[in-house]
């Protein structure tokens, strides 16, 4: 039986993207449901965690996270 994959920690490298005036900083990323977890913040205001697809993350943070 395939060993599950556990989550990803990624708060430590400070990833962070801005898509439509909204900055995203990634926390965790999931190999299994490729996935990850984001802070979202409006305007400077902490909106909450958001979980995403990966393949919806812009490429260059595609390639800084590396799913293989």
């Amino acid at each position: 039986m395939a060993k599950e994959k556990k989550s990803i920690e990624l708060s430590d490298k400070k990833i962070s993207f801005t898509l439509e005036r909204t900055l995203y900083n990634v926390i965790r990323f999931f190999p299994t449901k490729m996935s990850v977890d984001v802070m979202v913040f409006e305007n400077g205001i902490k909106e909450g965690v958001k979980n995403i697809p990966f393949a919806h993350l812009p490429k260059e943070i595609k390639k800084i996270i590396k799913p293989n």
